[in-house]
């Protein structure tokens, strides 16, 4: 990561130089702590143009026009922070990322003054603000034609360059990997950052290309807590003693953190620990268990391999009651998939964190598989008939406000054929 000495030294050069493509400056007017210029909307179309585009910075505090730096009182500085993370997430569809950082920088009388600088990372989506689609060009917005929106729609569906899960998590570098978790990926002959790079556990930064740290994927899987940089990576797995949710009556509640890997076999253990067990007499007692666990072992890997890792205040929700479990999985479906065509097709969102879960990770032997994704497209259809067997009832899928929701029905002695 950048430091803010050398970052702030960069800055100063772009200043004298003005706006371009890539760098954008904003002086902030205040109605008390409030900011009240520029207008929602208008920012929302400048971080829109910059993701729709190849990405870009921003700095509030600085005057487009005059170049000087005046700054945002301290006093205004959170508030001034959560405007902007706000418009990013609720003026823009789907939301974009951005990510911020204080900066202090002399004015032309040489008085240091805070500003907000904003990175804009180039999107794997297609955004619009107040229903219209805006692209950076040279230093200002474009609303884009339909033909050059229909190309950007074709093109960041089918890039391989610029998957999600291979761009770079700010703020991380390669000191943050675990020396424990990257054994598996070492093989002698090769230094380590190369093999790191072609994995797609590393990234470099686009505007700083000597400055290197994890990808998404990498985040995932070799730092001790990916929260720490991707607040909503975690499994939320609760239990309850009834069929409503009702805090009043969770008989189990754990957050599932840690390497991705850690979190599928924590989720899977908390399933396995609370699930109950009927029992059925024909010629003698034979135990039902309440849900297949090769098929919830499937549910849980899809979840966590297959969300979309860029919508932020998501997580992933595991919710058990005494007729059925739930989980939600942030994201629509990935690009053409429909709930349909779940049994017969195999669309992968992050295509390198799956790649690496299926060449470099063995399951365990209760979940009756080897490696903890195995690509053969048998994972829906594993989960609709092993459950059915059990509960007599099929599965369900449903797509509610930008998540994939499945419940499994619970089995019972009811179910039970001789």
């Amino acid at each position: 990561m950048i430091s803010r000495e050398q970052l702030a030294k960069d800055l100063l050069y772009y200043i004298r130089l003005g706006e371009d493509s890539s760098i954008e400056f904003k002086a902030v007017e205040f109605a008390g702590n409030r900011p009240i210029s520029p207008n929602k909307d208008k920012m929302a179309h400048e971080l829109a143009a910059f993701a729709n585009a190849m990405g870009g910075r921003m700095v509030l505090g600085v005057n487009d026009k005059t170049r000087d730096v005046e700054g945002i009182n301290d006093d205004q500085v959170a508030s001034t922070e959560e405007w902007i993370v706000n418009i990013s997430q609720q003026k823009i569809e789907p939301p974009v990322r951005i990510h911020t950082r204080l900066l202090q920088l002399p004015n032309r009388a040489g008085v240091l003054k805070t500003v907000i600088y904003i990175e804009i990372p180039r999107s794997i989506a297609v955004h619009q603000s107040a229903g219209r689609y805006y692209q950076r060009i040279g230093s200002t917005k474009q609303e884009m034609k339909p033909e050059i929106l229909a190309r950007l729609f074709q093109q960041r569906s089918q890039s391989r360059l610029i998957r999600f899960d291979e761009t770079l998590v700010t703020g991380t570098s390669l000191q943050d990997i675990d020396s424990s978790l990257k054994q598996r990926f070492l093989r002698r002959g090769t230094p380590e950052q190369q093999q790191f790079h072609k994995l797609h556990l590393s990234a470099s930064d686009e505007f700083f290309p000597e400055q290197i740290g994890l990808s998404l994927s990498g985040v995932l899987l070799l730092t001790v807590d990916p929260t720490q940089w991707l607040s909503n990576a975690y499994i939320q797995c609760v239990a309850y003693s009834g069929s409503e949710r009702d805090a009043n009556d969770q008989l189990d509640a754990q957050d599932q953190i840690g390497p991705l890997d850690q979190q599928i076999n924590a989720a899977f253990d908390f399933v396995r620990r609370n699930m109950r067990t009927a029992a059925a007499k024909s010629i003698g007692r034979v135990d039902i268990p309440q849900y297949d666990l090769g098929a919830v072992f499937e549910a849980i890997v899809n979840a966590a391999a297959h969300r979309d890792y860029s919508m932020t205040g998501r997580r992933i929700r595991l919710h058990m009651f005494t007729d059925r479990l739930e989980l939600f999985s942030p994201g629509d479906l990935p690009n053409s998939l429909t709930l349909d065509g779940l049994m017969e097709n195999t669309v992968t969102r992050n295509e390198a964190l799956v790649n690496l879960l299926s060449r470099y990770y063995t399951a365990r032997a209760a979940t009756d598989r080897q490696a903890l994704i195995e690509r053969r497209g048998e994972g829906v259809p594993k989960i609709i008939k092993n459950s059915m067997a059990l509960s007599d009832r099929e599965p369900e899928y449903h797509l509610t406000d930008g998540e994939l929701k499945l419940t499994i029905w619970a089995a019972s002695k009811d179910n039970y054929q001789p």
